[in-house]
């Protein structure tokens, strides 16, 4: 592990970018999207690190605007895919067809790829297409490649995939399995805006205005800033504490007796590497070259609530996930250091 002196020595630039552009994105997406910054800092964690996220939200709360004025802002290239119930594999990652050689007459078979091939995919409504198509997205999401027909094709980098979700309309939807939900990173909770932020939004959306978004990271800075989080070092002790965060929603691991009564799964050791990826670039975006309780308590939710499977007793009590990991942080014992 790098100690910490040597990274800000040799990094301190490479932080200064980094803490620079973040607070021209939140400027640029101010300009169209009202509030929300707790939401647009877990959307940027999970681009600083590479993983993909999940937004869970009601109709109406500018979740496709967000990712795609955060992808104009990147200057990355950016693709939707609506699913539907219809939606094929294949018009996801593309499919080979029959073309003829102008100048031989010959056929032969070309792939023409699919809008999976971008650096920022938005699966709008995921939970509405079956799983079969739903599956068409994990070569990809895991290995950064995909492969049609025996033959493999490599992604470009940056690639991100953004998936949404409408937690209210559950006819006609098809739950993702666990399998699949554990390679998100984040599952981001949008909320309703409060009184004011509504107006605001109202005023702002009723008027003639033109807003013009001024692009500040490119996708070299991005895979920049993804090396540079890597190299953030963090105190064994707060390594532990997300370990033992994870392990004590697990029934069989933790003992604990709400978590042996609410919960069937825990979450799995992809919460343990992402709560301590999450942290690094948190810890970045704040000016910090180290790891805090204070990040991996904040990033347990969206981290976790989609990791942790309840049971039928939980939802007949109306026991969320996030009561679940409420219960955690209260009773898992923080290093007495605080780091």
């Amino acid at each position: 592990m790098e100690p910490v002196q040597q990274v800000v020595n040799e990094d301190a630039a490479s932080v200064e970018k980094l803490n620079h552009g973040y607070r021209q994105i939140l400027s640029e997406l101010r300009k169209v999207i009202v509030a929300q910054d707790a939401v647009v800092e877990q959307v940027m964690i999970s681009l600083l690190v590479g993983a993909h996220s999940m937004i869970t939200g009601v109709p109406g709360l500018a979740k496709t605007l967000l990712i795609k004025t955060m992808a104009s802002i990147l200057d990355l290239g950016f693709k939707r895919i609506q699913f539907t119930p219809d939606l094929m594999p294949a018009d996801i990652t593309g499919t080979d067809i029959i073309q003829e050689d102008m100048g031989t007459g010959k056929r032969q078979l070309a792939f023409v790829k699919g809008p999976i091939f971008t650096n920022i995919l938005l699966a709008d409504e995921i939970n509405r297409t079956p799983p079969k198509t739903q599956a068409a997205l994990l070569e990809a999401m895991e290995e950064l490649q995909v492969t049609v027909q025996g033959t493999t094709y490599t992604m470009e980098r940056p690639f991100f995939v953004l998936a949404t979700q409408n937690p209210i309309e559950l006819e006609g939807t098809y739950p993702l399995p666990e399998a699949q939900l554990d390679r998100f990173m984040f599952n981001i909770i949008i909320e309703y805006l409060n009184a004011d932020d509504e107006l605001k939004v109202v005023h702002e959306t009723t008027t003639l205005r033109q807003t013009e978004i001024q692009r500040t990271l490119t996708g070299p800075d991005v895979l920049e800033f993804q090396r540079l989080v890597r190299r953030v070092p963090v105190p064994e002790s707060v390594a532990r504490y997300a370990v033992a965060i994870v392990r004590a929603s697990r029934p069989a691991d933790g003992g604990l007796d709400f978590i042996k009564e609410y919960v069937n799964w825990g979450a799995s050791l992809r919460a343990c590497q992402y709560l301590v990826l999450g942290g690094k670039a948190r810890a970045l975006l704040r000016g910090r070259f180290n790891v805090a309780i204070e990040d991996i308590q904040a990033l347990a939710y969206p981290v976790m609530r989609h990791r942790i499977l309840i049971n039928f007793h939980a939802e007949s009590q109306k026991i969320s996930t996030d009561e679940i990991i409420r219960r955690l942080l209260d009773v898992v014992p923080t290093p007495k250091s605080g780091l």
